[in-house]
């Protein structure tokens, strides 16, 4: 056995050993496969990937009672990897279609979180950053179409990147609403990131050198989030240090730049469309899913109208913001903490808590990267950046020069 296959062998036990605790994976490799690729980018690095992207040869699930399908070639996401070296060691849990932030299955149990098992590890993308911050991988493939990839990786202390619109292709990953959808990594370090990004994406530039910057705090949307008293505090801590770094960092108005209920109504006809024909035949889904996908179908047309109206004047807002400052900053999730069968964080249902700072980003089409911050507990704070279309490695660039001033990094969760 050569040197790649050990490490690859290591994860695939570390795996193993830990699914019992976590159920971090719905199925996992029984072996590892030497990689030609050798020589690639991702050479020895151990992936997981969400089990609603196609691996040829694996089966599909979508964390669904009935969905089963073996694709005889990979979507280009996981093809990329490969090719540059990577390999693949298992697929990894999700909430149901991926329509949810809990990962709380109920085809194949809840994904707990490394750092609390009475916790959520969160959604979509549950198992993916479950299995990055319990130190099993050092990068998973998760997708991102309300912050997906972003929450999980907060809540599993993770760095995470929602990607630009169109970046990384969509082929070969079961749509949730293919017109926001994306793939993107979570991964255990910023670096890891930008690699992961530029060969998933076809992306060659270079990671931009990090200038003095403009930062805006979005109002009022930061202000009337249901913020934990921890969150706040370390966000506050973090934008000080910005500023002792040489950024400007100053409130900015956005009006009308809030979670909206309209949010569902740009959804829904996407929703829809994916699910009408297993709806048509009957098929199973879990009761929270079920109703979702009841309240999609009853969505009128003049509803779905609002909500794509919606949907462009929040476009409109983010162009008008980034005529002023170059990046907004907002923590990636107000809580950090979702107790597993519990509906309600205080007293706003979850849904809305965890997504509070990330779904309105995808509605925009626009790239954010969230990263831990040294420090501030267990799971660490996460903080996200946001930046205008194209700016995924500059997003890269904030984080890299966050760790190097020591107020970013990554420490697996004591499993």
């Amino acid at each position: 056995m050569n040197s790649d296959s050990v490490e690859i062998e290591a994860a695939i036990g570390r795996a193993n050993d830990l699914q019992d605790r976590y159920n971090m994976f719905t199925s996992i490799e029984e072996s590892a496969e030497e990689n030609p690729s050798a020589s690639g980018p991702l050479r020895r690095v151990p992936v997981a990937v969400k089990d609603l992207i196609d691996h040829e040869g694996r089966v599909t699930t979508c964390g669904s009672a009935f969905y089963r399908e073996t694709p005889t070639r990979s979507a280009p996401a996981l093809a990329r990897l490969e090719s540059a070296g990577a390999t693949m060691i298992g697929r990894t849990g999700l909430h149901e279609f991926a329509f949810g932030f809990s990962s709380e299955n109920p085809h194949f149990g809840a994904v707990l979180n490394p750092w609390d098992p009475t916790t959520s590890a969160g959604g979509s993308s549950g198992g993916s950053a479950a299995a990055v911050g319990a130190g099993i991988v050092p990068l998973a493939v998760g997708t991102d179409t309300g912050g997906s990839v972003r929450v999980p990786a907060a809540l599993c202390g993770c760095y995470g990147l929602k990607v630009t619109y169109g970046a990384i292709p969509l082929d070969g990953v079961f749509p949730l609403v293919p017109s926001i959808d994306t793939v993107g990594p979570i991964a255990d370090s910023a670096a890891l990131i930008a690699t992961a990004y530029r060969v998933m994406s076809g992306d060659s530039d270079e990671t931009p050198e990090l200038k003095s910057l403009r930062f805006g705090v979005p109002q009022p949307w930061y202000d009337e989030a249901p913020m934990a008293a921890t969150v706040d505090a370390a966000f506050t801590e973090v934008l000080s240090a910005m500023r002792s770094m040489g950024h400007e960092v100053n409130p900015i108005h956005l009006p009308d730049v809030l979670p909206d209920r309209r949010i569902n109504f740009a959804l829904a006809r996407e929703v829809i469309a994916a699910h009408q024909e297993f709806r048509s035949q009957g098929m199973r889904y879990g009761d929270d899913v079920a109703a979702r996908l009841d309240e999609a179908a009853a969505v009128t047309d003049s509803q779905s109208d609002d909500g794509l109206q919606w949907q462009q004047m929040i476009r409109s807002r983010f162009a008008d913001a980034f005529a002023t400052v170059d990046l907004l900053i907002t923590p990636t999730v107000p809580e950090m903490r979702k107790v597993i069968g519990e509906d309600l964080i205080g007293s706003v249902h979850y849904r809305k808590v965890l997504s509070w700072f990330t779904s309105i980003v995808n509605h925009a089409l626009l790239p954010a990267i969230a990263f831990p911050l040294v420090g501030t507990g267990e799971p660490p704070v996460s903080v996200q950046v946001i930046g205008p279309a194209g700016s995924d490695l500059a997003l890269v660039a904030v984080a890299l020069a966050c760790e190097e001033a020591g107020l970013a990094g990554f420490s697996p969760a004591p499993v």
